[in-house]
């Protein structure tokens, strides 16, 4: 709307039909001109009013510019622009001056040059953008988006930084970045040369007769402080040179092995003031020596080796990088083959007081090159432990430590995160930080919390920020299988790479972050499970809510949800499942003193994938709702490597890999300690139609399919498992599974975890998969599938079973449990049942069973209701609207307050999350909302 007073004011609306109307207020019968030309709907409007534009956004993925005036006048309107850009429907529009600025569906937001072109792209949403907010003058935008974030934009330097060539003075082999403009450059002959900045020249370091010939290798030492820094040099006659750049007159030589330096690094400490320098070389024959260097002014480097080690026989038998570890007397090294390897060493050697065998010392340049003094003196030791081809046949990249973990890289595009335990290497977790990086180098984390990830996305070399999803630079340097360095200072940031038989350097002056996330992504696209873990509390404080999602993104998150705050905050992502999260389910979850959460999530979905962690929450006591989150990465299962497998395939039907599990449950009470090992048992219901049964051993880490059933013969969309336990302490482990035809059946899968349990202890290969057999009552409790289940255990052997449907229904029953007459087994009965048809306008996706007397139904509708149970019928208690679209699921838990009052939370998860409270008053229930995030 625009104009002032009622005679002038006028609005513009866009339509369905891709037309934009405008009216008069005063004379609104018909609009007073038509703006045509999109060709979809119309999203979005915006309009300059002192330079009379009006800018459209359509679904059609374009933006087009008017120049209408007036937005009530007269005239012809003349579109000036049209933009095409977007790989989706265009959502939001703004106006900077005379150019567009637009946010769409596919998660970018482009702001457009005078001629239609793109000017800049910004990305960082991990979905859709849906709203968008600038100044019409410049300066800083926002944008909000489908992921529930919301973030701000810094103005953009109108030319992108490109790398300049620096004319080396011959062609190089290796280049090493010093400093920002300081590059050595190692030549094919064997020369070395520095790149003075100020002169813009090349300086000759070494010449070929005084370094170590061709294939040589080169490195420098990590500095600290202003410390001289220090570089080595090997070369493929097994020669090695160690000297300061800035006095390469003085250089200590040595000649390490009789064979070529096949690897050469610098390991890093955790304290660098703590000891000397220390380098690692290989040689023939999977030989690593540690060798620590220390060198005063004006002095020749002094080397003394410190330790031998020896590689795990392979064909590229080297190490790529090593760090020694903050526990003490331990050396991380990675290799070539992709391995990581744990080597001792003592602690008086870690910190460099310990004995060694002396290499070189003096003050002569032109001593001749000596072979290291009593190597065999120094034990040749083996590693304590071996994770073999852990980063694939490409190779380790980087190992570091941080805080407590280790953090290793490789060219197979993932990072892992490990720990050391009782000398031994333990991975926790595998991340992947973003689609398209297939070559991670190294991760450094920042002092203000960000993890940035280092590595080559195609034939570019990126700084990704894990924190805001984006790249901090993109250099196209033609791919990592050339020679390149990086360096970053608090003054600018700095890469050299080789290009065409020259030295290229990109340089960029160090800036503030072009975005700063003011409201934290959760998740792309819809959620689709949620599970509420517990709430964490310290003494004084209000709880803090921990939950787990799973989402159409392939991504579960760990995250807390506060009442005070309203706000999600992401405590972790989980990124190993190749398709879209549907289901979630929770073992063994245990509260410590209030403040510690523990316990065993599952998560499954499309092809046929299930993932199990170890979570635990922790909250920190020094800051006020602040919770830490650690997950270590138990076992997994896809059908397709379970069919691999498998013995005698040829007489099986094969599984099919693109099955979908639609829901999870844990049996509970299996955890038995009597096995070789703990196992807990799994029900999943699965889109072919089968009801399969999985084990889970921890100590094994091994996830097992041992039943199956495919007696519904369609897709199973829920499973619910219970525990009957009869006043002798005997156990039956009960199923509820429902369908798409509306069915509801009841399995007593005991006989199957005790054959299961039993065939654990005396298999000693593959495991018999066994059959679930068939359900004990079935009762079509719908007329569509069942969309949402719950039980919940009554006294004297009775359950209530809840359950709602496609077509708007609620239908319950009372279920007892008795003994089989003269044979021994199991009885089912419905006791009662009471169906409410067209309960909702739309699926019910999520059910509760509050008390026996109370039922708690969401629907698609947005409504969310509480209902009165009784055998004549349910009535209606009360109903509130929710924020959330298209609701997937719900889940809810009971907590009584101080005073004793009793209450219910729910969580709502769809195109959204959203945090709402029940609060029970004699007959009276009221729903309050307690925070939405979309």
């Amino acid at each position: 709307m625009a104009g002032t007073g009622w005679a002038r004011l006028a609005m513009a609306a866009g339509t369905a039909t891709g037309t934009v109307a405008v009216w008069r207020a005063a004379e609104a019968e018909a609009p007073r001109r038509t703006l045509q030309g999109h060709r979809g709907a119309v999203m979005a409007l915006s309009y300059a009013e002192p330079r009379g534009l009006l800018a459209s956004a359509s679904e059609d993925r374009s933006v087009r510019l008017w120049a209408v005036g007036e937005l009530g006048g007269g005239g012809e309107p003349v579109c000036l622009l049209l933009c095409y850009g977007h790989g989706s429907r265009v959502a939001a529009v703004g106006l900077r001056g005379a150019r567009p600025v637009s946010a769409g569906e596919d998660g970018t937001c482009l702001e457009w040059d005078g001629g239609g072109g793109v000017r800049s792209v910004r990305r960082g949403h991990r979905g859709a953008l849906r709203s968008l907010a600038l100044r019409p003058a410049g300066g800083c935008l926002a944008t909000g988006g489908s992921d529930g974030g919301a973030r701000l934009w810094r103005p953009r330097r109108d030319a992108p930084v490109e790398a300049e060539p620096l004319g080396a003075p011959e062609r190089p082999r290796a280049v090493l970045l010093l400093e920002p403009r300081r590059v050595l450059a190692l030549g094919e002959a064997g020369g070395l040369a520095a790149y003075e900045a100020a002169a813009g020249r090349w300086v000759p370091l070494l010449g070929p007769a005084a370094s170590c010939g061709s294939r040589g290798l080169l490195a420098a030492a990590p500095t600290s402080g202003g410390a001289e820094p220090l570089c080595a040099l090997g070369g493929g006659d097994g020669r090695l040179l160690v000297f300061a750049p800035d006095g390469p007159e003085r250089v200590a030589r040595l000649r390490p092995f009789e064979g070529p330096v096949l690897g050469l690094s610098w390991a890093t400490r955790t304290e660098p003031s703590l000891g000397p320098a220390a380098l690692l070389v290989s040689g023939p024959g999977g030989t690593v020596l540690w060798m620590d260097v220390t060198c005063g002014p004006g002095q020749v480097p002094a080397v003394k080796l410190m330790g031998r080690y020896r590689l795990p026989p392979c064909k590229q038998r080297w190490h790529t990088c090593a760090t020694f570890l903050p526990q003490g007397g331990l050396l991380l090294c990675g290799d070539r083959r992709g391995s990581l390897l744990l080597f001792p060493c003592s602690s008086s050697s870690s910190d460099g007081t310990g004995r060694g065998t002396p290499g070189s010392e003096g003050t002569a340049s032109q001593s001749e090159p000596s072979c290291l003094l009593h190597s065999e003196a120094v034990p040749l030791q083996e590693p304590l432990s071996v994770l073999f081809g852990l980063h694939g046949k490409t190779g380790v990249t980087s190992v570091t430590c941080h805080g407590d973990y280790i953090y290793s890289t490789g060219r197979d595009g993932c990072y892992r995160q490990l720990r050391l335990q009782d000398q031994q290497l333990e991975v926790l977790q595998k991340h992947r930080p973003c689609k398209g990086l297939q070559w991670i180098e190294e991760l450094r984390f920042t002092p203000d919390g960000d993890l940035l990830v280092l590595g080559f996305h195609a034939d570019n070399f990126v700084v990704w920020s894990t924190r805001s999803g984006v790249n901090l630079h993109c250099v196209p340097c033609g791919g990592g299988h050339r020679s390149w360095s990086y360096y970053s200072s608090p003054e600018a940031d700095a890469f050299a790479f080789i290009k065409r038989g020259d030295v290229m350097l990109y340089h960029s002056e160090a800036e503030p972050c072009e975005q700063r996330v003011l409201l934290a992504s959760v998740h792309g696209r819809e959620i689709t499970c949620v599970r509420h873990l517990g709430a964490v509390r310290a003494p004084g404080c209000h709880p803090v809510n921990v939950f787990i999602t799973g989402s159409e993104d392939t991504t579960v998150c760990v995250l807390t949800l506060s009442e005070l705050t309203r706000a999600a905050v992401p405590l972790a992502r989980l990124s190993d499942h190749i398709s879209s999260v549907r289901a979630l389910a929770l073992a063994d979850t245990a509260l410590h003193n209030g403040t510690q959460l523990c316990s065993f999530v599952f998560s499954a979905g499309g092809r046929a994938q299930i993932e199990c962690y170890r979570l635990q929450c922790a909250l920190d006591l020094g800051a006020e709702g602040m919770v830490s989150c650690q997950v270590a990465h138990v076992a997994s299962h896809r059908l397709d490597e379970h069919w691999d497998h498998m013995k005698n395939r040829h007489k099986l039907v094969k599984m099919d890999p693109e099955t979908r599990y639609m829901s999870l449950s844990v049996v509970c009470g299996t955890n038995s300690k009597q096995p070789p090992m703990p196992c807990t048992f799994l029900v999943a219901a699965c889109s072919d139609g089968s009801v399969r049964l999985f084990v889970l051993l921890e100590a094994a880490q091994k996830l097992l399919l041992v039943a199956e059933s495919f007696h519904h013969q369609r897709c199973v969309l829920k499973v619910e498992a219970f525990l009957y336990t009869r006043a002798e302490e005997e156990r039956k482990h009960l199923l509820c599974s429902a369908a798409t035809d509306g069915s509801v059946a009841f399995w007593d899968i005991t006989r199957t975890i005790a054959d299961a349990t039993d065939a654990l202890q005396h298999s000693e290969g593959e495991m018999q998969l066994l059959a679930l057999g068939t359900p004990l009552l079935t009762v079509m409790a719908h007329s569509c599938g069942v969309n949402s289940l719950h039980i919940q255990e009554l006294p004297e052997g009775r359950f209530l079973v809840a359950s709602g449907s496609d077509d708007g229904s609620i239908h319950v029953c009372l279920l007892e449990v008795t003994r089989g007459g003269d044979e021994p087994g199991t009885c089912l009965h419905i006791l009662e049942r009471v169906a409410r048809p067209c309960s909702h306008a739309a699926h019910v996706t999520g059910i509760r069973v509050l008390q026996p007397d109370l039922v708690l139904s969401a629907s698609v509708d947005q409504r969310l209701t509480l209902w009165r149970l009784s055998w004549d019928g349910l009535e209606e208690l009360s109903t509130t609207f929710f924020h959330v679209p298209d609701l997937a699921e719900l889940d809810c838990w009971e907590v009584v307050g101080a005073g004793g009052e009793q209450c219910w939370y729910c969580v709502l998860c769809g195109q959204g999350l959203e945090l709402l409270r029940c609060t029970a008053l004699d007959t009276h229930c009221k729903l309050q909302s307690q925070g939405a995030v979309q």
